[in-house]
């Protein structure tokens, strides 16, 4: 069975892969697996941006979203044709253009917002793995083979086992068991820049030490060249923060990390 891995933390957002999609499926006829993409509108394979912070503590992450070809596919299910939807033996879900009959349920249904409505077609569409280059001979989709970074891995489920083993899951994933799978999701971060009042000046080497009050777990880092520091990878939780050098000191507590926290300028007296 196949599947595909994306790694976020090696998209650099160059949006190749959706430039891809829309070469290969824009103004092509790939029957039986699909009809021409239109040329607006749809992404089959888009990047979704997101900015998280506040300037200057700013960070961009970038995530592909596709169809996930899930084992148990809420948009199956919807369809109230037989066989109007259907799973290949190799994973793929595909739309079947002869029995689609336009309800649009499976766009309703989809958990993740990859099916697209044809309204000139009266036909549902997405993505179909590339079926058609597959069948060829292909070993991996447009966007696959034109990623420069290797955000993007396509093959059998036993070759990429050792991704799949790390990959991160949601709530809505539980339920529809896809076969796209997530490595590396941004996660939040606490970050600030320390200086002294007295010389005006940023503070080299303070030591920060961040403590998560639900776990007391800790985690200790000097502030860097220009005064900064950052605690990455946190979990969605309430965190203190002592920050200190040369007998002066700062204390933040109760710190709300459900989003990422810009402290800004913080004197240390």
């Amino acid at each position: 069975m196949k599947a595909f891995v994306i790694d976020v933390s090696r998209c650099s957002g160059c949006y190749a892969c959706q430039i891809a999609c829309k070469d290969e499926h824009v103004g092509n006829d790939w029957s039986p697996y699909a009809r021409p993409q239109p040329d607006t509108g749809q992404f089959w394979l888009k990047i979704n941006e997101t900015v998280r912070g506040s300037v200057p503590k700013v960070k961009v992450s970038y995530r592909v979203e596709m169809c996930r070809h899930c084992d148990s596919p809420a948009c199956l299910a919807a369809c109230p044709v037989k066989g109007g939807i259907y799973k290949r033996h190799d994973g793929l879900v595909i739309v079947n253009l002869r029995k689609c009959t336009g309800c649009r349920n499976c766009v309703d249904a989809c958990p993740y917002g990859a099916i697209y409505f044809n309204e000139d077609m009266n036909l549902a569409q997405k993505c179909t793995g590339c079926a058609h280059l597959l069948d060829r001979g292909w070993k991996e989709p447009r966007c696959v083979e034109i990623c420069p970074n290797n955000a993007l891995r396509f093959g059998e489920e036993s070759d990429l086992a050792e991704w799949i083993a790390g990959a991160e899951k949601s709530s809505r994933d539980k339920a529809a068991s896809p076969r796209a799978f997530y490595l590396n999701l941004p996660r939040r971060f606490i970050a600030g820049t320390v200086y002294d009042p007295a010389t005006e000046e940023v503070m080299v080497g303070a030591r920060c030490l961040l403590t998560d009050l639900a776990s007391a777990s800790t985690v200790t880092l000097e502030t860097d060249g220009f005064g900064d520091f950052w605690f990455e990878g946190l979990p969605a939780g309430r965190f203190s923060l002592e920050i200190a050098k040369g007998g002066k000191s700062r204390r933040f507590e109760n710190l709300d990390a459900v989003k990422d926290v810009n402290l800004g300028d913080i004197p240390l007296v």
